[in-house]
């Protein structure tokens, strides 16, 4: 009889560990199925669209207006035009008295920044005739006149213009040159004068494309604004002070084939 209870409080025992065991199993599962509670703050949502990468996004030019002149320019531009000018040169005030208008030719090369800008580089020179008459005598000789010259030319647009016009290339062109002018009097005892001085150039001038534009004809005008180290002083020859004085500017008017590059 001992020996049967003893058996029955052995089960009762292990059954009540088995249930224990279950129910703390149970309590486990329910925990862990239970729904996390969320932070009081949103997390910021990731766009692949939005994201910036430094070498993807990387471009040479700013606008794409920058991106379309540049690819203008390769298609229809010009870097290089170097060509031939010749045509008459004048002077103004007593110069015109002094010196007669003549012949004056040169070359020149131009280099492009864009559409509108270039920079151009000038060689022209020329022979003119001197003559000055005084009381007592009258001298004659030669003038020779060498400019050497910096400019900027700017092209306007002609995009609104009619068709017709609108493939002319008319500019304004200005800088500095380096002028030397040699003095040359027949029957003078100082019969020989050379000087250099810097003169101011401002100028107009038109293109007219030739050779599917490969070269081109245009015609300029340009002012020198010009002052020689004698303008305010009397013209002196030998050792008479005359009433010259050699005061004024030059200009001229070129004919210019230019090729294109």
């Amino acid at each position: 009889m001992k020996t049967f209870r003893c058996a029955l409080i052995h089960k009762l025992l292990l059954g009540g560990l088995l249930f224990i065991c279950s129910s703390l199993q149970a309590k486990d599962s329910y925990l862990l199925d239970l729904p996390t509670k969320s932070p009081n703050y949103l997390m910021a949502q990731n766009d692949g669209d939005d994201t910036y990468d430094p070498f993807s996004d990387y471009s040479e030019f700013d606008e794409a207006s920058d991106e379309e002149a540049d690819i203008n320019f390769f298609k229809h531009g010009r870097f290089f035009t170097v060509g031939l000018v010749a045509g008459m040169r004048g002077f103004t005030e007593s110069l015109g008295n002094l010196y007669s208008s003549g012949p004056t030719y040169g070359v020149f090369l131009s280099y492009f920044f864009d559409l509108r800008l270039a920079l151009q580089f000038g060689f022209n020179t020329g022979d003119y005739a001197f003559e000055l008459a005084t009381p007592s005598s009258k001298y004659s000789g030669n003038v020779s006149l060498t400019f050497i010259q910096m400019n900027l030319k700017y092209y306007l647009n002609t995009q609104n213009v009619t068709r017709g016009l609108a493939d002319l290339n008319p500019y304004v062109i200005g800088g500095f040159s380096q002028v030397y002018r040699t003095l040359t009097v027949q029957g003078a005892n100082d019969s020989f004068a050379r000087e250099i001085v810097t003169g101011v150039d401002l100028g107009m001038g038109i293109e007219i494309p030739l050779m599917r534009r490969k070269a081109y004809f245009g015609v300029q005008g340009a002012y020198h604004y010009v002052n020689f180290k004698d303008e305010n002083t009397n013209f002196e020859i030998n050792g008479t002070t005359t009433s010259a004085r050699p005061k004024g500017d030059t200009f001229d008017i070129l004919g210019i084939l230019g090729m294109n590059f």
